[in-house]
């Protein structure tokens, strides 16, 4: 009888204790750190309440907002080069699609550095990245009335790049409308200023269709008009950037 007992308890344990020891550990298997340093070439300290913003993102879509597959913000960001990490899932890259490093500097929201050319990555490759950010030049207060009334020729637009025709054109009036001609179709929004910050809302337009190319920089047109948050003017040239202080529209002055 003791031994019919011991030989199930040896054997109905065996398979529990197999099973135990079978099943593996898959904590953190799919996790990925991409590992570098952002720095610039002014000799200059950052503030110390200066912070720092590294992001991983995809890329791939010129006429889509990048990806974010990844980021990490350093407070205080102390001084170049400043040191980060970024984890990511792992499985979230794809082949065929291009990533990039995108960073910058602000101090009380204020932009100092940014980067100001694609830093492009493979994030599996395991190789440490230097991105060098560009300084952003102080902000000087825009002449508002220069900006009113003066008809606009676009000449860059985010995610396209050079415009030279069909000509597109952008209008803003005091009473706080905005407007032009686009790539095919004209367009209208509204418009507020207020010191050298900017913001375009309810952007519409005629419905005329026109080849895929020019709807495409007409849509990116409309995009980035909807992004503004500030602007410069600049020796005939209005530049409009984004909330991260990245230009995303340039003008020159039609005559």
């Amino acid at each position: 009888m003791l031994d019919r007992i011991a030989e199930f308890f040896i054997f109905g344990l065996v398979p529990l204790v197999v099973g135990v020891l079978a099943v593996p550990d898959l904590s953190g298997a799919a996790e990925k750190t991409l590992v570098g340093e952002v720095t610039y070439r002014e000799r200059i300290a950052l503030p110390p309440n200066a912070v720092l913003s590294v992001e991983l993102a995809d890329v791939s879509l010129a006429d889509a907002p990048a990806t974010i597959i990844g980021q990490r913000k350093i407070v205080p960001a102390g001084q170049v080069p400043i040191k980060f990490e970024i984890g990511f899932d792992r499985t979230a890259i794809k082949p065929g699609r291009a990533y990039a490093l995108q960073a910058r500097i602000t101090v009380d929201d204020r932009l100092l550095f940014i980067t100001d050319t694609r830093h492009q990555v493979d994030p599996l490759d395991g190789k440490q990245q230097t991105v060098v950010l560009k300084m952003v030049a102080p902000a000087t207060e825009p002449d508002a009335a220069s900006l009113y009334g003066q008809s606009w020729l676009v000449i860059y637009i985010d995610g396209i790049g050079a415009i030279a025709d069909p000509q597109a054109t952008f209008r803003v009036s005091q009473a706080g409308k905005a407007g032009g001609k686009g790539p095919c179709n004209t367009y209208f929004a509204t418009a507020s200023v207020e010191g050298q910050r900017i913001a375009i809302g309810d952007v519409g337009s005629t419905r005329m269709a026109c080849a895929q190319d020019v709807m495409a920089e007409e849509k990116a047109l409309f995009n980035a008009l909807a992004k503004a948050a500030s602007y410069r003017i600049d020796a005939g040239k209005l530049t409009i950037a984004d909330k991260n202080g990245r230009d995303i529209l340039r003008f020159n002055a039609a005559s």
